[in-house]
């Protein structure tokens, strides 16, 4: 939520978008039809998901910290820049992408609901429209934005209930290691794995060994960041299946849906905010068009209409990059909110006193995690990490939108 996040993606139907018509894209959702939105849009998806990632993974980082005490051994970041710096220095590569693979699968789940949910509702908002009800065309007239935000919103909601599980291991795995440090090095992330060699008596001290002190500047390569417990086993922080069965362990089946508010606000309005905003920009550049060039041919004998031009590929990233940047500013206090409350266990852990075997319960809600932000830092950390979020959505938004069009275009 994409974004907007990474993955939220609208299907460009026949009559309420500027595109050509043809017989097989009536407004009726198909099997076909269906098929062909899940297919485009989860590849449009995953190429923008992969672009913005790393912008995405310093924006919840800087999210999740805005809670975290004063003495908290949790590293701390300055800002975006110093965030995807300090990454890129004690993680190298692989910790720009920690948890790529969850959103991956989030994006091909979330676009799939999306585009079904979204034609669903659609025919529903059409069906209880006087004006397309009394119509005898066979093809009835286009939803205003009004009924497009009230189907697009609606597509959202229904989303939500979808992406929460995603978003909560992506933002776990995000954060895990901001606080995953060897005990002798308290607050600071090592670049790798030190072995570790049993005490023998037959060795010699280290210090009579000549050339085996090694300093950290003398590590040059990335690897995973990791630990040891006392008995020289490597400790790795979890990953995706080893998170979903600690909270399925800890809170229950309904812990998978944490913080799900902040993503069902999120979702519905910035769904119905990133639709409306595109389809308004991408209408206005058609219209230039049209006054610019009436009609389709030389023998100015066919009109063009909204109907029958295409987007060009200049036009679809423009309009989707402006609805990118719209998505992303209206509803970002709420994914906020939804990521501290996600990443509360990692950097804000509680003491519990409860039985062995007995479930957790979060006592973080929604409006007590605003309240206590809002108290704490103000407007300014609800939108901390804003300018991340926008300087990615701008160019991933207009990527969707352009693999999306293109791929519909060329298959149409």
């Amino acid at each position: 939520m994409a974004t907007m996040q990474a993955g939220h993606v609208t299907t460009t139907s026949a009559v309420d978008h500027v595109g050509s018509v043809t017989q097989e894209e009536a407004p009726i959702l198909t099997v076909k039809r269906a098929a062909k939105d899940i297919m485009f849009g989860s590849i449009a998806g995953m190429v923008a998901e992969i672009f913005e990632y790393p912008f995405d993974l310093a924006k919840v980082r800087l999210q999740a910290q805005l809670l975290t005490p004063p003495s908290s051994t949790a590293v701390h970041f300055d800002g975006p820049m110093h965030c995807l710096m300090q990454t890129w220095k004690d993680e190298g590569i692989r910790g720009l992408y920690r948890g790529l693979p969850a959103p991956i699968v989030g994006s091909m789940a979330e676009t799939a609901a999306l585009f079904v949910a979204y034609s669903a509702f659609q025919n529903v908002v059409r069906t209880f429209s006087p004006s397309s009800s009394g119509s005898s065309s066979a093809m009835p007239p286009p939803l205003s934005m009004s009924q497009l935000a009230v189907a697009a919103g609606g597509a959202g909601f229904v989303t939500s209930f979808v992406l929460t599980p995603i978003e909560l291991v992506k933002c776990k795995m995000q954060v895990q290691m901001m606080n995953f440090h060897p005990p002798a090095a308290p607050g600071r992330i090592p670049r790798r794995s030190v072995p570790i060699i049993p005490p023998s008596s037959s060795s010699p001290p280290s210090s009579s060994i000549k050339g085996t002190q090694h300093t950290p500047a003398s590590h040059t390569s990335h690897k995973p960041p990791c630990k040891t417990n006392n008995t020289g086993q490597t400790l790795r922080p979890p990953g995706p299946i080893a998170l979903i069965r600690n909270i399925v362990d800890s809170y229950g089946v309904r812990g998978l849906w944490l913080g799900h508010t902040g993503t069902l606000v999120r979702e519905t309005g910035g769904t119905a905010a990133w639709f409306v905003a595109k389809e308004f920009v991408a209408r206005k550049l058609v219209e230039r068009r049209i006054r610019q060039s009436p009609y389709l041919n030389s023998d100015r004998d066919v009109p063009r209409t909204h109907a029958n031009t295409e987007l060009l590929a200049w036009e679809s990233a423009l309009s989707g990059a402006i609805a990118g940047a719209v998505g992303a500013l209206l509803v970002y206090p709420a994914d906020t909110i939804k990521s501290a409350i996600q990443t509360e266990d990692e950097l804000r852990p509680r003491s519990s006193s409860s039985a062995p075997g007995v479930r957790k319960t979060s006592t973080s809600s929604f409006l007590g995690t605003f309240r206590l932000m809002w108290a704490k830092h103000g407007v300014k950390g609800l939108y901390a990490g804003c300018g991340m979020t926008v300087a990615r959505a701008v160019p991933s938004s207009g990527i969707i939108f352009v693999v999306y069009d293109g791929l519909t275009a060329y298959f149409a």
